[in-house]
């Protein structure tokens, strides 16, 4: 099989071929998105470097409750390349817009790393468009930068090795800080959670996110956010190293009534290390 060049393709043309969603635009901007099931509205947000593959062993089973609508964050997945101003705001204005084109009044809200960041975000900004959040192995409480975003933070190297002809370095990542047990990394799998890497813009847009470096900026956010009184749930891999345990146990105090849930057997996605337990949670949770 040849191989496709990583940021190599044409989002339209690749778009074609592969995502099984909607495409709409917001603001003038692409947006991807997958809906499935009935019932009460729940959006999925991704985290960074991911999109709505992340969530491959969840939907289902939550569309069997719930109307489920997995949304490619801008930059990710099959949504626009187009530079943007990347960060919080932008996200959650994002989901603010796909509620307002779906006619979504109020919505449950689950988001993964970044995307638990995006949703604190969103529920301080628009608290009566929130039922019920569940953050994933969220960002937002200070913590040190690891030595691997650091040197991707770099200037030209990084691009440079994203360039590679090969999957070793995006494999390495996912298992040494988003997938637990590295047998889970099938050939499907690998395809699924990096095949929007092929489209051209794909490497700009990724390290554009990381370098501006806003992923610790939510320190007051996340107090007001404790204020609101929204239902709260969190759920941690215990052997995260993208955003460790010890993040979670301190955003837990700081977001009175929240109640926290730690998977033993994952690293930065339960929701795939564990899904049955996940998802059961996540249902409970929410139907509650």
């Amino acid at each position: 099989m040849t191989f496709v060049g990583w940021d190599s393709q044409p989002l339209d043309d690749w778009a074609e071929v592969h995502p099984p969603g909607y495409m709409v635009k917001l603001d003038g901007r692409k947006t991807h998105f997958v809906k499935k099931g009935q019932g009460p509205p729940v959006i999925l947000i991704h985290g960074f470097n991911l999109d709505h593959n992340t969530w491959s062993e969840n939907i289902d089973v939550l569309a069997r409750y719930f109307t489920v609508y997995a949304v490619d964050l801008w930059g990710s997945g099959y949504s626009t390349r187009e530079p943007l101003d990347y960060g919080f705001p932008l996200f959650s204005e994002q989901i603010r817009l796909l509620m307002n084109h779906l006619d979504i009044g109020r919505a449950h809200l689950v988001g993964h790393s970044m995307g638990g960041g995006v949703s604190i975000g969103f529920g301080v900004a628009d608290r009566d468009r929130v039922d019920r959040i569940v953050l994933v192995d969220s960002v937002g409480i200070p913590r040190p930068t690891s030595l691997r975003e650091r040197i991707f933070r770099l200037p030209w190297l990084p691009e440079f090795l994203q360039s590679l002809p090969i999957d070793l370095i995006r494999r390495k990542n996912l298992t040494d800080f988003w997938i637990h047990d590295p047998d889970l990394l099938t050939a499907d799998v690998f395809a699924k959670l990096t095949g929007y890497q092929k489209i051209e813009g794909t490497t700009r847009a990724t390290l554009s996110i990381l370098r501006r470096d806003f992923f610790n900026t939510l320190d007051e956010d996340i107090d007001r956010f404790g204020s609101l009184e929204i239902p709260t749930m969190i759920l941690w891999g215990r052997h995260d190293r993208a955003v460790p345990i010890e993040a979670g146990w301190k955003m837990h105090g700081r977001i009175p009534g929240a109640r926290f849930e730690v998977f033993d057997r994952s690293s930065h996605l339960p929701n795939f290390d564990e899904p049955d337990r996940f998802n059961d949670l996540v249902v409970g949770f929410l139907q509650d």
